[in-house]
């Protein structure tokens, strides 16, 4: 497995690989992996004859208050779990590499990207949509790998992909989810032994709208406020629980196949997402 560090290396590795005739698949992350993570590289590996994995804690996308400082970092643990799965290569650049001194060209992906995490959380997309552009020029990858459990990144990468007209598939991949069906995250790490079993009203409030769902309730304010209940009930602070569409993340009145039902709320100091696509 090869590290590379400067953006001009891995574009004369990617560009090396394309050339022999390598189908790149590029897995973004931020480190600190988790089975979420290599299920994309799994996945990735199964289409792909190459498999490229960045590792970049971006600045870009934390606010102020946020905790870049604080985000976990545990690169030599990601490197080794990243070679037993067989990935060919490793981007871990700085942020001086990425962002030179300088630098003020931004990807902004408007309206789409001021709705739900983009609306509690500003400039967090477009911090998003410009490290994966620079990423995706980088690489020039056939397809990228993304969790499911962003769906609205995904949605916002998806309109820039279109937009721009990148030469690439984004590939959205299901939340993995521990045995409690808490969704993995790299921020689970920050929760104690109470706040994690406190979480679990998360997964708890998408499960009583899925079920009300399947069994025929459709309007999207009943859901919405039955998922809220839920978590009010166990007095976690919610950011957003809502449900929309799934490329343009505006309210829907009537949930149908395919809608998007998401939720972000506090539980402590950690802010958790996490949703489901309705059947």
């Amino acid at each position: 497995m090869r590290i590379v560090t400067s953006a001009q290396e891995m574009q004369w590795v990617c560009r090396e690989l394309r050339g022999g005739g390598a189908v790149l698949g590029l897995v973004p992350t931020m480190g600190a992996l988790h089975e979420g993570h290599l299920s994309l590289v799994r996945r990735a590996r199964g289409e792909c004859s190459v498999v490229a994995v960045s590792i970049f804690v971006n600045p870009l996308q934390f606010g102020p208050h946020e905790d870049f400082a604080q985000y976990p970092r545990t690169f030599k643990e990601d490197c080794r779990a990243l070679e037993r799965e067989g990935v060919g290569v490793v981007f871990a650049p700085e942020a001086e590499e990425m962002y030179p001194a300088g630098a003020v060209t931004t990807v902004s992906v408007a309206e789409v990207g001021d709705r739900l995490d983009g609306a509690s959380r500003p400039g967090h997309f477009a911090g998003v949509a410009t490290v994966v552009a620079k990423l995706l020029h980088i690489v020039g990858p056939a397809r990228a790998y993304f969790g499911q459990k962003d769906a609205a990144q995904l949605a916002v990468l998806r309109r820039m992909v279109r937009d721009l007209n990148f030469d690439v598939k984004l590939v959205g991949c299901a939340i993995v989810r521990d045995a409690d069906g808490l969704a993995l995250s790299s921020r689970n790490r920050y929760l104690s032994a109470e706040e994690r079993a406190l979480a679990l009203a998360i997964r708890c409030s998408l499960a009583v709208v899925e079920k009300m769902i399947d069994e025929g309730t459709r309007d999207a304010d009943v859901l919405v406020c039955a998922g809220r209940r839920v978590l009010d009930a166990e007095g976690l602070r919610v950011d957003y629980f809502a449900a929309v569409d799934a490329d343009t993340l505006l309210p829907v009145q009537t949930v149908t196949p395919g809608t998007l039902v998401a939720v972000a709320a506090w539980v402590g100091a950690t802010r958790l997402i996490d949703n489901f696509l309705a059947r």
